[in-house]
């Protein structure tokens, strides 16, 4: 059964009201908190779910031709955030470092000797 947000427009509270698609604009709705009938719809974001492969590709695309990125940190981390983002999962703190001293300006080179331990707790290294 759907979920409708709306805002009463006396008290200002947000609520939900469940209902059939069939009930949608023909029951009436009343305010949760002070039961006030002058209440309006609020529109919510919507949000698509995509595969991991999906995501990942259109981020990619987005960065295709992007030849030389390496050389350029802000462009490095505006790419790293927007595939962060793709992800859809939460990083590690390390993750907005990297980005963080790329956005200001730091090569690559000098965030790796800056946090030689990055990344030292990933499976499959040298042991």
């Amino acid at each position: 059964m759907p979920t409708y947000d709306f805002v009463c427009n006396k008290c200002q509270q947000r609520f939900d009201v469940f209902m059939t698609f069939s009930e949608y604009g023909k029951k009436a709705v009343h305010c949760a908190y002070c039961q006030s009938a002058d209440v309006r719809r609020r529109m919510t974001k919507v949000r698509i779910a995509k595969s991991e492969e999906s995501r990942l590709e259109s981020a990619a695309d987005d960065f295709s031709g992007m030849e030389g990125i390496e050389d350029d940190p802000k462009a490095l981390a505006k790419m790293m955030k927007k595939m962060g983002k793709e992800m859809g999962e939460e990083l590690p703190n390390e993750f907005n470092e990297v980005v963080d001293r790329l956005e200001a300006g730091q090569s690559p080179e000098e965030i790796e000797s800056a946090l030689p331990d990055l990344g030292a707790d990933d499976a499959g290294g040298d042991e």
